[in-house]
């Protein structure tokens, strides 16, 4: 959802684009969305651990929200009639409900579809398995005609980490990372949400994403920020279970510099205010961080995917960050890390590739060139999705 609003914001600001945003997360529309953009929210889905799907809401079989999802998007991109598709990181959507609205796009129109992936997916083993399994090499090759990997490739090459087919590497373009500092949102000071309390003071950030197993760090920093004088400030996310949040906002009034909140509309600002932040390592979260600057520990997710293992790894090792691994932490060790003094890292941009959005107008032109050619209008009018 964030990271497909950076791309919306940059086109619709560049490009003087219309772009629907097709999301599953209602909390869409709690973010600051730019004029050009508008969102279509679907029946929600829940990941599951062993990487399973159900209704996050409905009481209905799976394969039934997936049906509904299915001809929702479709209709949706009939009526549009966009000249730009992008998907996000998983080409035939969960559980291939993107299927009926790729052979519509690519069979009866011109639209240009594009699939747009993290710059770590799993292990090189989980990856190949998966795809195969999915047939989702077969989907690129039949119905993509572009591929933008959202990182550098100093990071993590995918194209060799996966062994992709030479076909689809032809089409890969790596974008360099999505500098979220460079959204409006950035220079907003303090977010409307941010507690009172810490509006005027600096205070330490502890985030986990959107929650749904984020409960064990949120405890293991809330615990430290209760032997701690700097203010510290929890963001459960939207799908924390209910009694894990209930159980730090008791924490929280047992320590009156701890605060808990469930969700933030302007997180790079948030980001920008903190002093020092504990989070787990997802791609948006990581961006964020490398885009602000800020001393960061991260505790990756494990389970069911080792993505933010191989990202916190691989930015530990070029000294961006730090790292601890879950079975490692307990509350003195977070307390220790809290304590440090902020040792300088170096600058991301000097390290790594932070242009992803610079570059994104230009690889839009580069795959639709006959929209670019000159025209008459000051700059080119499309319409643009984002999924």
């Amino acid at each position: 959802m964030r990271r497909n609003l950076l791309l919306a914001q940059t086109f619709a600001q560049t490009l003087r684009a219309d772009i629907l945003m097709i999301t599953g997360a209602r909390e869409a529309t709690a973010l600051s969305i730019p004029p050009g953009v508008d969102t279509l929210t679907l029946p929600a889905l829940f990941k599951q651990d062993d990487g399973l799907y159900r209704p996050r809401r409905f009481s209905f079989d799976v394969q039934e929200l997936i049906a509904l999802r299915a001809q929702i998007i479709r209709s949706a991109l009939e009526m549009f009639q966009p000249d730009v598709f992008i998907v996000d990181n998983v080409p035939r959507g969960a559980m291939g409900e993107l299927d009926p609205a790729l052979h519509y796009l690519r069979l009866d129109t011109p639209a240009h579809i594009i699939l747009g992936l993290r710059d770590v997916l799993d292990t090189p083993e989980t990856v190949r398995r998966q795809w195969r399994a999915h047939a989702n090499f077969e989907a690129v090759r039949e119905l993509y005609d572009a591929v933008w990997v959202y990182g550098d490739p100093a990071v993590y090459d995918l194209a060799e980490a996966y062994d992709f087919p030479r076909e689809f590497r032809a089409r890969m373009r790596f974008t360099g990372y999505l500098d979220a500092a460079a959204r409006d949102e950035a220079n907003a000071a303090p977010p409307n949400d941010l507690p009172p309390a810490l509006r005027d003071e600096p205070f330490n950030l502890c985030v986990v994403g959107g929650g749904q197993d984020g409960a064990h760090l949120a405890t293991l920093f809330a615990h430290a920020a209760q032997a701690h004088d700097t203010p510290g400030l929890i963001v459960t996310g939207p799908y924390m279970p209910a009694g894990a949040r209930e159980r730090l906002h008791r924490l929280a009034e047992t320590t009156p510099h701890l605060h808990v909140t469930r969700f933030v509309s302007a997180p790079t600002a948030l980001f920008r205010r903190a002093g020092r932040v504990v989070s787990m390592g997802g791609y948006n979260t990581v961006c964020e961080l490398l885009s602000t600057g800020k001393p960061a520990l991260i505790l990756p997710r494990l389970h069911p995917r080792k993505e933010q293992l191989i990202r916190a790894e691989r930015l530990s090792r070029m000294g961006l960050l730090d790292v601890m691994l879950p079975a490692q932490a307990t509350p003195g060790r977070l307390l220790g890390w809290l304590r440090q003094a902020s040792a300088p890292h170096p600058p991301p941009r000097t390290r790594i590739d932070m242009r992803g959005l610079e570059r994104l107008p230009a690889l839009l032109a580069e795959a639709l060139p006959t929209h670019f050619a000159p025209v008459p209008h000051p700059q080119p009018r499309l319409r643009h999705v984002a999924c």
